[in-house]
């Protein structure tokens, strides 16, 4: 997991009100822009920067009371993050930084957890209608996978990935996995990026779950049943990515990388 630092989230499909909602929510208390700085075009920068040594951010932006996240609903800020998510693919690989600067300004404000319990509420009520969002919209059920395990990464509890999350996770990865899913390019495309995201984690949680989901994975390498080239490839790479202990070899890395491209 990296440091949020400089990270830009494109979120121009927002609009101003929503995006004045975002700005509030993400930032903190105090006269450090430890939480987040913006600037125009749409983009968010997430930055680690103390206010003296940050240019992005002047002193006519900053007052104490526009930069406290709990000046704006918290629980609406995570369902805008959620909804967004869901329906814009990019934005759901990105959205866990985001989740993380919010819940670090809004710890500031006397140990609140709006924001967080709102998202996991969200994430939640997904989860259990997953079945119908993707039989309804593939695109955003992968957005869905992709926003769990993005915020996964990111969202710590004594410096440990968030048990409540490791089953959900979990069950998302083994649906990508069952055979009319690997029959889809999009979704094992996004089973085999989220492994590489998160695998080594999830496998450290619980080890039994992840050699019970690469049974699946390689049943579907071994029985292709209208299986892609593509998909073939991105499973066998995760196969052999597993087994090199979550690391790739350079050349693996170029063989694996130069068919994909080729």
């Amino acid at each position: 997991m990296g440091e949020p630092s400089r990270e830009e989230y494109k979120i121009q499909s927002f609009d101003a009100e929503t995006q004045q909602l975002l700005k509030t929510a993400l930032k903190a208390p105090s006269l450090e822009c430890t939480a987040a700085c913006f600037e125009t075009d749409g983009e968010y920068s997430v930055c680690q920067r103390s206010y003296s040594n940050c240019p992005r951010l002047m002193p006519s932006r900053c007052n104490t009371q526009d930069r406290n996240p709990g000046a704006v609903d918290l629980e609406k800020v995570a369902n805008v993050i959620v909804d967004h998510s869901l329906q814009d693919c990019v934005f759901s690989k990105e959205a866990g930084r985001m989740c993380y600067a919010i819940i670090q300004a809004e710890s500031k404000q006397a140990g609140q957890s709006v924001f967080r319990r709102g998202l996991l509420n969200r994430l939640q009520q997904e989860y259990q209608a997953r079945e119908q969002l993707r039989a309804r919209s593939l695109q955003g059920w992968v957005c869905y996978v992709t926003f769990i395990c993005n915020i996964f990464d990111y969202l710590r509890v004594n410096n440990m990935p968030m048990m409540a999350l490791v089953n959900p996770v979990y069950d998302c990865l083994f649906r990508l996995a069952q055979p009319d899913s690997l029959n889809k390019e999009e979704e094992v495309d996004c089973l085999v990026l989220q492994l590489h995201r998160v695998g080594e984690q999830l496998e450290k949680m619980n080890g039994q779950r992840m050699d019970e989901l690469f049974v699946l994975i390689r049943d579907g390498f071994l029985l292709p049943t209208g299986l892609s080239s593509l998909a073939q490839l991105l499973l066998l790479e995760i196969i052999e990515f597993r087994a090199a202990g979550w690391k790739t070899t350079p050349a693996a890395h170029k063989y694996y990388y130069s068919e994909v491209s080729d």
